[in-house]
């Protein structure tokens, strides 16, 4: 569906402004699906996005600041999602051997069990498989980048 379709507006400025209205849009519609997906294991769509950098660290541990520097999105406060995260079980935290005032994050069974419940249904497969070719992906992953810089 265009997106003038999809939020009631018959013109835009110009292209440009229609591009950043409609990434915009595509970002929430992405968001609020895979922040249901995660909500069916219990967990956030930050929460997923902390178990899959703990997991790529595992064994060893992570601190907060690689949690933070790894993020998708800007977490302001780190800490008070670990302490939840640890309250669930997800995670374990102990003090850090080589720096007193730093802890040490390490994903628990539960949290790689989880991921594994999550892994296939936050690839969002079954949605964007429907709607585009694989060639249409890599270009719009293309196209994506190239906005980046």
């Amino acid at each position: 569906m265009k997106i003038e379709d999809e939020i009631k507006v018959s013109k835009f400025s110009n292209e440009w402004h229609r591009c950043t209205v409609n990434i915009l849009y595509t970002y929430n519609w992405l968001n609020n699906e895979l922040e249901q997906r995660a909500a069916k294991e219990g967990i956030t769509l930050k929460q997923f996005n902390v178990l899959r950098i703990l997991r790529g660290q595992y064994p060893k541990p992570a601190t907060n600041n690689l949690i933070k520097s790894r993020m998708l999105s800007t977490t302001p406060d780190i800490s008070r999602m670990m302490d939840r995260m640890v309250t669930k079980g997800l995670v374990s935290r102990c003090q850090s051997g080589g720096d007193k005032r730093a802890v040490d994050l390490v994903i628990t069974d539960k949290g790689l069990k989880i991921l594994e419940n999550l892994e296939e249904p936050m690839l969002m497969t079954d949605i964007l498989s429907d709607r585009i070719s694989e060639k249409e992906a890599i270009q719009l992953s293309a196209l994506l980048d190239k906005l980046r810089g």
